[in-house]
């Protein structure tokens, strides 16, 4: 599978772009940011074509790129959990009235729940759902690679933020432990912002889950 990675907006959001193969026009979107630009640029560089963008949650940084690249990209699927599919229309519930530019975008295609599986361009991502961060924040899992992509749910040597709207640390760290640290060690963790970790390594190193 090849995987680009690029960080977007100013809040330096993780956004993956997901192929099949190298040669594979076909991708799925993991969180467009909070500025689309370089993405729409790299999927017109190399001829893709996104046929779903996922939303691992519904807040303004993670949500807002989702608008240009539904422009350009009509045919393309929105999906999000349900607990936090009222955020891409909800300007206080997505954050983006308290930075002083309110967004919404269009409704989700698709709502996910936990054990979901997304089956699109040639890729299976199987869905686990960990609020906290917010109550529909979800992981996304693919076994066969050892990867699971965790938005704002867990970071390097850190865990999510549980202070905005619907956030729980009590949520939040249940979800870790009981989706997140059962997964094999080895398992690569790619997260909303900054750098990929594993499972291991936040097993050993991550606040509040010793």
């Amino acid at each position: 599978m090849k995987i680009d990675h690029l960080i977007l907006g100013a809040y330096e959001t993780n956004c993956y772009v997901l192929r099949e193969s190298d040669s594979a026009k076909d991708c799925l979107i993991i969180d467009p940011g909070l500025n689309a630009r370089k993405l729409l640029e790299l999927l017109s560089e190399h001829n893709l074509n996104p046929v779903a963008v996922i939303l691992t949650h519904g807040h303004i940084d993670h949500i807002t790129g989702v608008a240009d690249l539904h422009e350009k990209y009509p045919d393309m699927k929105i999906y999000i959990h349900t607990a936090d599919a009222g955020m891409l229309t909800g300007v206080q519930s997505n954050l983006s009235e308290m930075t002083g530019n309110q967004f919404t975008t269009a409704a989700a295609d698709v709502l996910l729940e936990q054990d979901s599986v997304i089956d699109q361009a040639g890729i299976k991502l199987l869905v686990f759902h960990t609020p906290g961060h917010t109550p529909g924040g979800i992981c996304l899992y693919l076994k066969e690679q050892g990867i699971v992509f965790v938005g704002d749910t867990l970071f390097a040597d850190f865990v999510g933020r549980t202070d905005f709207p619907g956030g729980s640390s009590t949520q939040l760290i249940n979800s870790i432990k009981e989706k997140l640290l059962t997964l094999p060690g080895e398992t690569i963790v790619y997260t909303g912002h900054g750098p990929s970790t594993t499972i291991a390594q936040e097993k050993q190193t991550t606040p509040f889950l010793n």
